[in-house]
């Protein structure tokens, strides 16, 4: 499944606990208003309203919201509720009752995707709570596999046959096109027999089975002007059926008809077979209890400047962040959502530590080599900053032993569980490229993922080395079982106006996006299925007579 192309569809159910009460005769009428924020900005926009329920405190709402969730950004979310006293859809006629905020990444790595927040916004007041669920869609995890032929093409090419091939296209709502699949070429044949191919149900038909699916047929040229022989249009519900007499569709060329009395077609296209298969999704691991454990390792080498000059990649601005509080908060702020308990080693490398100097590659930040963890995001900000002041900045830039350090608490933990993301930020060259390969090569056969983060002005070339996304790592004549790392320099995302929230934002966006997949591809390499979605243990709610 193309987890960084195809997005899931939740439905976020919301219900209500003991509600302020504003009505002197009657119960209130509540009524729940979502906004989203868009990436990079501060302001809301409303995505939609639930029902009014009438006189009552405790309400169970019927209508869901359905949100596109894309694990690599920071999906902020609002619920207003208010006491609805009139017919008006001005919300400020309405009267307020409170409100909470969390992301969907919250609710969706919350136990059994069920998160319960307190309502607040009216000072000395007990506003209740409400109560949100998150379910995939079942059709987003949907593989279809089909297989076509065609009959009597029409005959394009000067000195042969055609060179048939077939490209799919999705309807959007807005009557236009996209691009879904394009099948191979067959060379010199009017009557092609394509191999079989899978496509996400999602792609095909973005989750509504009779919505147009258009195929076009074109004759493969080598210069790039391929020659249009002519389209049918189908769905996914007309597909599901299989081979029958239905699935033989007319391959139809609206010039050549309109210009031809006695013209009949320009072949036929037809369905072989198809089948509909289930794959587990990055979201039913994660309710079924897989924690997402973070581990940040920061570059403390003499080469990012001393931290006390403004010119430092370390330095300590009061009025922004500096490049490496801002690659760990966009990371950090995103996985913590899918981890529990919230404590996150947080390593330091390249540095001096007292009181007598010694060079440390992999020293914990917290100053306690007992308890690496740091509480929070917030907790590992502030333990790199205590370092800053502590430690002396030095060299060289080692990643083996943080790889390693990490690589060993996985190893421990291969039953699905669990898996690793290592965040690394650093400002230079690699330092010890052999054993840091050797290192990569060793973690791909585990539950574990590599984010790397340039940060400054220097030349990261070396650093792509590690990024497998043409050429696995191999170290020894060994290759990497799995592409586990991501690198990419900070400066190709920094806002030109300055704006470090949206900096932030597009960073993780990127770094972050071949996470779920990794994910996936361990534990279908193990035979690691998902475990049944956990309990949420909240309290029953009262359920309107």
């Amino acid at each position: 499944m193309f987890l960084n192309e195809i997005v899931f569809l939740f439905s976020v159910f919301c219900a209500h606990r003991d509600l302020l009460d504003v009505d002197t005769f009657s119960k209130s009428d509540p009524v729940v208003v979502l906004y989203v924020q868009g990436i990079g900005t501060k302001e809301w926009r409303e995505f939609g309203r639930t029902e009014v329920i009438d006189n009552t405190l405790n309400p169970n709402f019927v209508r869901k919201f359905f949100l596109d969730f894309f694990f690599e950004e920071k999906q902020n979310l609002r619920f207003d509720v208010y006491n609805v006293d009139s017919r008006s859809s001005n919300i400020s006629k309405f009267d307020f009752l409170g409100q909470t905020f969390c992301t969907l990444g919250e609710v969706i790595g919350s136990t059994g995707g069920r998160l319960q927040k307190s309502l607040s916004g009216i000072p000395g007041k007990k506003l209740g709570s409400i109560i949100f669920t998150a379910e995939e869609l079942s059709n987003c995890r949907d593989i279809a596999t089909m297989q076509l032929c065609a009959n009597k093409l029409d005959k394009k090419d000067f000195f042969g046959k055609s060179d048939p091939f077939l490209v799919f296209y999705r309807s959007n709502e807005d009557g236009t096109f996209t691009i879904c699949h394009k099948t191979e070429v067959v060379k010199n044949t009017l009557n092609p027999v394509w191999q079989p191919f899978t496509i996400p149900v999602r792609a095909l038909c973005n989750g509504d089975y009779d919505r147009t699916v258009k195929v076009d047929v074109y004759d493969w040229d080598r210069d790039g002007s391929h020659d249009f022989i002519g389209e049918f249009t189908t769905s996914y519900r007309d597909f599901s059926r299989g081979q029958n007499q239905f699935n033989v569709y007319e391959v139809l060329n609206p010039k050549k008809k309109g210009k031809k009395k006695k013209y009949i077609n320009s072949g036929t296209v037809t369905l072989l077979s198809f089948k509909v298969e289930s794959e587990y999704t990055f979201v039913d691991f994660i309710r079924g209890g897989t924690q997402l454990n973070f581990t940040v390792a920061i570059d403390f080498t003499a080469s990012n400047g001393d931290p006390s000059q403004p010119t430092s990649l370390h330095y300590m601005s009061p009025y922004q962040m500096n490049a490496y509080a801002m690659a760990l908060k966009a990371v950090g702020e995103i996985i913590q959502d899918y981890d529990s308990d919230k404590l996150f080693p947080a390593y330091g490398f390249g540095a001096k530590l007292p009181p007598d100097g010694k060079i440390s590659h992999a020293f914990p930040l917290s100053g306690d080599s007992e308890s690496p963890n740091c509480v929070g995001i917030e907790g590992v900000l502030e333990a790199y900053f205590q370092s800053l002041r502590t430690v002396q900045l030095y060299g060289p830039t080692n990643f083996s032993p943080v790889i390693n350090q990490v690589a060993r608490s996985a190893q421990d933990v291969t039953d699905g569980s669990q898996y690793f993301v290592l965040l690394i930020i650093t400002d230079g060259v690699i330092s010890d490229m052999v054993q840091t390969k050797e290192a990569v090569v060793n973690a791909a056969a585990l539950p574990m993922s590599i984010v790397i983060v340039g940060v400054g002005p220097a030349e990261f070339d070396a650093m792509e080395e590690l990024d497998g996304d043409e050429v696995r790592v191999s170290s020894r004549g060994r290759f990497a079982e799995r592409d586990i790392v991501q690198f990419v320099p900070f400066r190709d995302y920094m806002d030109r106006s300055g704006n470090q929230v949206l900096s932030m934002a597009r960073l993780a966006k990127d770094v972050l996006a071949e996470i779920p997949e990794q994910l996936l591809g361990f534990m279908k390499s193990r035979g690691i299925e998902p475990r049944p979605a956990l309990s949420s243990e909240l309290p029953e709610l009262h359920r309107l007579i």
